[in-house]
């Protein structure tokens, strides 16, 4: 299993080192990651770098130290000043079609102790490394109703653990690489709790990870049996989407959504599954008569009440669900959107058939004297035809 973790930013990082702060410097560019020759950078930029990175002042620079250039390499030289934040904020020079020559890839040692326990413990322990973003289903929280929070357990080598947070070092950032791998927003809480019961347990670095990249690098484990204390992380999408639908009234269905018969009531009920109890639903509309209705959840679902459909109604309905947990609050986000239109009333119906069997009833009244009329007319005829036969005849 190969080591993937690295200290790195947005804009530069050490790669291939023995801890968070050291390795092969490299920086962004044009979304790619370059190298950086080691006659390029002086103690004015390594101060930048490894101020940026979090790893204190800067100790060793050597080319070649942490093995040879594999990205291309960066074509501009760094003109830092020593007092910047970030090597973004540096001044460059570019040097088109620049290369360096072999083992002068610069290679960077800060004197900060990022991460550097885990090489220390590595001695007695038997160190593994984990890409958590090569395996989404190594990561799950576990204790509570949702999956977005819980006690945060890694998968390695076929086997479930707890994580271990001896140091207390896992705080928002590093719980919020977690919610990101886990499809949870971002973490609210990270607490570190007390387990004085002996099992098996990972020890995780507080992990070189970028909350804008999620879980792209990796952290690193022990495997150790020890009074453990567990790390209990919160995300912010904690809720699962709400469900909508029309429970009542007098409607049918059709392609785009509900249509209702103008006058009637109607019940819109919005749901979502059980998790946490209590809490509120909130029914928002995109309508001329624009609803924003809240009523406290029964059972895990809230059934709202509409009176006298009119075209004021028509339009798109939505929910969404609150909750009070983990000393926050809540909201999921926007269910479905139910969509309402207005049919006509029953009095119109009513009126409507009223006039159509009037219609047929006269229609047929018409044509009953339309074919006595023709049958007398008819017979008429015949006898006249009859009668002029006769007379021609009697001539004769």
């Amino acid at each position: 299993m190969s080591l993937c973790c690295c200290g790195s930013t947005d804009s530069v990082r050490l790669v291939h080192g023995s801890s968070l702060c050291s390795g092969r410097l490299e920086v962004r560019s044009n979304q790619s990651w370059s190298s950086v020759c080691e006659e390029d950078l002086d103690l004015n930029d390594t101060q930048v770098v490894c101020r940026e990175l979090g790893c204190g002042a800067p100790g060793l620079l050597q080319g070649a130290l942490y093995g040879e250039r594999e990205a291309p390499v960066w074509t501009s030289e760094l003109q830092c000043e020593g007092n910047e934040s970030a090597v973004l904020d540096c001044r460059r020079s570019s040097s088109p079609a620049k290369t360096c020559s072999a083992g002068t890839a610069a290679g960077l040692t800060c004197t900060g102790t990022k991460g550097a326990w885990l090489s220390y413990d590595s001695v007695f322990f038997g160190l593994m490394s984990l890409c958590l973003c090569s395996d989404p289903g190594g990561v799950r929280l576990v204790g509570q109703p949702s999956r977005c929070a819980g006690t945060l357990e890694i998968q390695h080598q076929g086997h479930w653990r707890q994580v271990e947070d001896h140091y207390g070092d896992w705080d928002l950032k590093s719980g919020s690489a977690v919610c990101q791998h886990l499809d949870c927003g971002s973490a609210v809480s990270v607490n570190r709790t007390d387990d004085s019961t002996h099992r098996p347990v990972w020890w995780v670095s507080v992990p070189c990870i970028k909350l804008t990249s999620g879980l792209r690098d990796c952290v690193e484990l022990h495997d150790s049996y020890k009074d453990s204390s567990g790390v209990d992380v919160v995300c912010s999408d904690l809720l699962p989407q709400p469900n909508i639908s029309l429970s009542d009234g007098v409607f049918e269905v059709y392609q785009q959504g509900f249509r209702v018969l103008m006058g009637s009531d109607f019940t819109i009920t919005c749901s979502i599954q059980p998790q946490y109890p209590g809490g509120s639903f909130q029914l928002i509309s995109d309508t001329k008569k624009q609803l924003n209705l809240t009523l406290p959840a029964v059972n895990h679902s809230t059934h709202f009440l509409l009176s006298a459909m009119s075209y004021a109604h028509q339009g798109d309905y939505t929910c969404v669900y609150h909750v009070d947990v983990y000393n926050h609050s809540f909201s999921s986000s926007q269910s479905p959107a139910l969509h309402l239109t207005v049919g006509d009333s029953v009095t119109n119906l009513i009126i409507r058939v009223v006039v159509l069997v009037s219609a047929l009833l006269i229609f047929d009244i018409c044509l009953f004297f339309f074919y006595k009329v023709s049958v007398k007319w008819i017979r008429m005829k015949a006898e006249r035809n009859t009668v002029r036969v006769l007379e021609e005849t009697s001539h004769l």
